[in-house]
């Protein structure tokens, strides 16, 4: 498994997503990935699964040191007190002592900036968390959260895909040495059947979905988290570092269309 470094943290390039797992799928999905080789998994107090994130961790062979455990601080949980509250209840559920990466799930309209990240700083200082980072921001609220935040912060979490492109967001990271972290790499499943994935997936023997993941991660500070249930997946989405898009390649797959990213947004969040 390759990993990015940031800030001199080493951060397992390609992690578990856990948005919409719940009950005995998360729990089965998790271990599974374990057992594969993922020691990055992602969850947010917002999915509801921290429990089962937590029991799978208990429950694998792997230690507890050896994964980089994410979760994120729900909508509601913005306040100074809040955050020390829900954090705690999240180790709790996780069954660990600390996370290594809290972020702030995504910008709040009313609550101070300042004041969450105060709350997440003091997390630090007492060694719950590890490290600190934020999630669906702009170039401009990432720069006040790093000018606010006397921890580092490690992180922007956003969608990012071959359809959905960050330039401006790619370019300030690079320069401030912030990780990017990619969620939805596959367009909710949009980029799964693209004809043009397909056919530079051919040369290397992988599949579109490979083909897209292995461009989120040529580009440099980005890791991701694409979610995935069978083993069949699971393993697949392991298996792209043994490969290397040219540079036409990658200009070839890069093809802007939130259109289509935002309708698999949509289909994904469908009752299922």
């Amino acid at each position: 498994m390759d990993s990015v470094t940031v800030q001199g943290v080493d951060v397992p390039a390609l992690g578990l997503g856990t948005w919409r797992l719940t009950g005995e799928q998360c729990y089965a999905t998790v271990s599974a990935a374990l057992q594969a080789g993922y020691r990055h998994v992602d969850t947010a107090q917002a999915y509801g699964n921290e429990r089962q994130v937590g029991d799978a961790l208990g429950d694998s062979e792997v230690a507890r040191e050896e994964v980089f455990l994410t979760t994120k601080l729900d909508w509601g949980n913005r306040r100074y007190d809040d955050v020390r509250r829900s954090v705690e209840a999240s180790l709790a559920r996780l069954g660990t002592d600390h996370v290594d990466l809290l972020l702030i799930h995504q910008p709040h309209p009313t609550v101070p900036l300042a004041e969450t990240l105060d709350a997440m700083n003091d997390l630090v200082a007492a060694g719950k968390v590890d490290h600190v980072g934020v999630s669906n921001f702009d170039v401009d609220r990432l720069h006040r959260a790093r000018e606010l935040s006397d921890a580092p912060v490690l992180t922007n979490q956003v969608q990012f895909s071959p359809y959905w492109l960050q330039t401006e967001l790619l370019d300030y990271c690079d320069i401030h040495d912030v990780m990017l972290t990619a969620y939805s790499p596959l367009a909710h499943g949009g980029l799964v059947d693209d004809p043009v994935l397909a056919e530079v997936g051919r040369r290397y023997d992988k599949t579109a979905a490979q083909v897209a993941l292995r461009w989120v991660l040529q580009h440099p500070n980005v890791a991701t988290v694409p979610k995935a249930t069978s083993r069949e997946h699971l393993e697949a989405n392991l298996d792209v570092f043994d490969f290397e898009l040219t540079p036409a390649e990658m200009r070839r797959v890069r093809r802007p269309n939130k259109g289509k990213a935002l309708w698999g947004m949509v289909r994904g969040s469908l009752p299922v």
